[in-house]
């Protein structure tokens, strides 16, 4: 099929968003064709009361069904619904979903926060001019209705990706208007979202950026006002986008609602959504706004195309994976040279047992991923790193990586060291084909760390085949490997367990 028309659904905090799109097999491009959005207000359902009440599950339905006729219109090919925060945060969420799949017959996809990011990020990264963006420094702001995700570039390298519980919704109903005058309201806000601004600042930010990339809500409308056009993204100048905010926050909010041409002439989100774009600017000492235009619907297509071979891929997204691994080992004083000796012992045996383990390009990436995590637990305890490695890496998020993913690389991290449980007692977490999988690397990962269990590599080279049922692995040192030869051996019992195979590891002796 050269041309394939794709819908994107995507169920937010305040509203259902439906885009179609044309993607060209032939072309490799990704063409918007229609965008229609309803207000349908969950997040004050959930947000206040927990769950979403039967009135807002109505409307939501209705608008749904109304989304599967325009799109029936359009003959759209494939689709996919998407739904985040605010399903995940609700009571109700599987009666919900249930009662989306009986009233409309779509099936909704309730992603993590991570997947959530990942996929509205790939909109942005995913376009040409990206790569410029990002070479000096930059931060990708992702503004949602529950909270934003920030990215943050130097030197053309992913550093961080942290999350903060600013959205907003959860900052309308969090500072929701108590009679003050719009003036404090907005004071109130901008207090709230610098404070929350202040350690990520000092941790990651000292000097500022040089571009501040933002996806969100209103900013579009914002730089077009402020350009006097209607492009589909804009450049501007980050010290008159700040001065254009503070003409705004001098208007009412009709006025700004008005001067911005939004169809609802009070929108409550309006004020939030500019108070969080001014603080982000401000905080974050940036020199110029990019606005690209895209939203969360433009990740889903791209995602979709891109997975199906439809769109040209310029960023390399498994390099942001490892790149903000390697900063968040250097965070915790783990990165050293038996990180890198051990990354290239892992990935070679990996590589040389591809037909014993049946695993593929993805679960290498984990496996390297733990190796350059795999010290990090030591910063907070030497005595219990396995355990502490863990939870700093559940709580890392590492954009590019599902929740799932994160949980395989922890657990890789744990049971290097600690001996794997048995599997009824962590299926809350973790399904077979993910269980059977950490097995494999953390084995793998096993045996590399004991050939560097000294930490001072004392190989010249390594050379590692396959013969029959074992892993012969041929070092050549001038070194004493007494250590290594007496701990390999200790570690080969759970890898013989998981792979049917024994390493047996041989020296040869190299003479100046």
């Amino acid at each position: 099929m050269a041309v394939q028309t794709f819908g994107a659904v995507y169920i937010g905090s305040y509203e259902v968003s439906l885009k179609i799109f044309e993607l060209s097999s032939s072309k490799k491009k990704i063409h918007e064709i229609d965008q229609i959005r309803s207000r349908v207000d969950l997040g004050k359902d959930v947000y206040q009361k927990g769950s979403i009440g039967y009135e807002k599950v109505d409307a939501l339905c209705d608008t749904l069904s109304e989304f599967a006729r325009i799109m029936k219109g359009y003959r759209v090919d494939a689709c996919e619904l998407y739904a985040s925060a605010v399903l995940r945060d609700a009571d109700n969420e599987l009666f919900v979903v249930h009662q989306i799949k009986l009233r409309t017959g779509f099936e909704v996809k309730v992603i993590s926060n991570s997947e959530y990011r990942f996929i509205g990020y790939k909109s942005v990264a995913g376009r040409e001019q990206f790569e410029n963006m990002i070479k000096t420094s930059a931060a990708v702001v992702d503004i949602g209705g529950s909270g934003l995700q920030i990215t943050l570039f130097k030197d053309g390298e992913l550093v961080t990706t942290q999350h903060l519980e600013i959205g907003s919704v959860r900052l309308r109903e969090l500072l929701s208007d108590r009679g003050h005058s719009l003036f404090l309201y907005e004071r109130e806000m901008e207090e709230y979202i610098n404070k929350k601004l202040e350690v990520f600042r000092s941790l990651y930010v000292l000097e500022g950026i040089e571009n501040i990339i933002f996806m969100s809500d209103y900013c579009l409308e914002l730089v077009n006002r402020m350009e006097k056009s209607q492009a589909d993204e804009q450049i501007v100048f980050a010290d008159k986008f700040v001065k254009y905010i503070e003409k705004l926050q001098k208007k009412s909010i009709e006025e700004v609602c008005a001067e911005l041409n939004l169809s609802n002439e009070r929108d409550p989100l309006i004020i939030p959504s500019i108070m969080m774009f001014k603080s982000l600017v401000n905080g974050l000492n940036a020199k110029v706004v990019w606005v690209p235009g895209v939203n969360i619907n433009d990740g889903i297509a791209y995602d979709h195309a891109q997975k199906n071979n439809l769109v040209k891929v310029y960023h390399d997204f498994e390099k942001d994976i490892i790149s903000a691994a390697h900063n968040l080992s250097m965070h915790f004083n783990s990165y050293s040279p038996h990180i890198d000796a051990l990354t290239t012992l892992s990935k070679n045996i990996f590589d040389t047992m591809k037909r014993i383990h049946g695993m593929g390009n993805r679960e290498r990436l984990l496996l390297e991923v733990a190796v350059i995590l795999h010290d990090c637990g030591k910063y907070v305890s030497l005595a219990n790193s396995p355990k502490c490695a863990y939870e700093i890496i559940m709580a890392s998020e590492i954009i590019g990586l599902t929740h799932n993913e994160r949980e395989i690389i922890a657990r890789t991290v744990l049971y290097n060291t600690m001996p794997l449980e048995d599997y009824e007692e962590i299926s809350d977490t973790l399904d077979q084909e993910s269980y059977i999988t950490v097995a494999k690397l953390s084995a793998i990962l096993r045996v590399a760390n004991a050939l560097d269990q000294s930490h001072k590599q004392k190989f010249k080279d390594i050379k590692i085949n396959l013969k029959g049922r074992n892993l012969i692995i041929t070092v050549y040192t001038m070194e004493d490997i007494s250590l290594e030869q007496t701990l390999f051996d200790a570690k080969t019992s759970y890898f013989e367990s998981v792979f049917s195979m024994k390493p047996v590891l041989k020296e040869k002796r190299v003479y100046q």
